[in-house]
């Protein structure tokens, strides 16, 4: 077993940034009242607040892609880049990738990514806008389309020259057939690419979860529970990954010309995922899909 890399005494924190209790309480008032001490506990632990508080505190004064480095090297986490020469030092381009972990693997590609070029960002779900250390790197996602705000926000950085890094799954991989895979691959990234004429590089990253997540996940479905409760261990499964290595493979760019009426966009989203998952095991393969082009 790894030892743990940040240590609860490495630091005093003088300032509580992460406060479960708080925002259980700024959530649900009722709710923090009739729940028991010893399950707020646990989630504390699980969700690992005091580690989290350490690290916030030692780089409180740190943003952007500095911040991340940072949280990568409390983690001690090596990342090894294959192919880095397919990631463009300038173009508009969007990276698509895998999203096996669901959340060191979007660490890992920011700081991959934001060391070879300063113009990235990466949408996110609203509630990690909560992190200001890393509001440099983001933009929201407007997932139930009723933001104005933020679908102008959406719509203006993909008309403009950054490079934007996008998880087309959304939620991270589950076990499916015995296999680590992502859940289907929205058609979002494919409709932005053509309308904003961007190329997209597809990028493989290695990783994977406990099999507690995993069969979590699987037990949740077959009771019939929608609300995805394996999420609340993400982050104790990203501490569980620390002093192991991610690899990051980047593949060759697809250009938008490709993603014509053959085929819908959803297909071709599905097609691209495809692609994705052969990089593993052939870092060079061209994008050329059986039976379309």
């Amino acid at each position: 077993m790894a030892e743990n890399t940040v240590s609860e005494n490495t630091i005093p924190i003088v300032k509580k940034r992460v406060d479960i209790e708080n925002i259980i309480k700024n959530k649900n008032a009722r709710i923090l009242k009739i729940l028991p001490r010893f399950i707020l506990n646990y989630l504390k632990k699980i969700l690992h607040e005091n580690e989290i508080n350490i690290i916030l505190e030692k780089y409180k004064d740190v943003t952007g892609v500095d911040f991340v480095e940072g949280i990568i090297k409390e983690l001690g986490v090596n990342i090894k880049v294959i192919y880095p020469e397919n990631f463009s030092l300038t173009g508009r381009y969007i990276i698509a990738s895998n999203h096996p972990l669901g959340g060191l693997d979007g660490l890992a590609l920011m700081l991959t990514a934001g060391k070879m070029r300063k113009d990235i960002v990466f949408p996110v779900n609203d509630i990690l806008l909560y992190l200001e250390n890393l509001r440099p790197l983001f933009i929201p996602i407007n997932k139930h389309g009723k933001n104005t705000e933020n679908i102008d926000i959406i719509e203006k950085t993909f008309a403009s020259d950054v490079a934007v890094l996008y998880f087309p799954a959304g939620l991270c991989s589950r076990k499916q057939k015995g296999k680590i895979i992502d859940l289907e691959w929205k058609n979002t990234f494919i409709k932005k690419a053509v309308r904003y004429e961007r190329d997209i590089i597809p990028v493989f990253i290695n990783g994977y979860n406990s099999n507690f997540f995993y069969n979590l996940a699987n037990l949740r479905k077959k009771l019939g529970v929608k609300s995805n409760i394996e999420m609340l261990f993400l982050v104790d499964e990203m501490f569980k990954q620390q002093n192991n290595e991610i690899s990051i493979t980047f593949g060759k760019p697809i250009s938008y010309k490709v993603f014509d009426k053959k085929v819908n966009s959803k297909k071709w989203a599905e097609l691209v995922k495809e692609h994705v998952y052969e990089l593993e095991n052939n870092a060079s393969k061209e994008f050329i899909p059986k039976g379309i082009l």
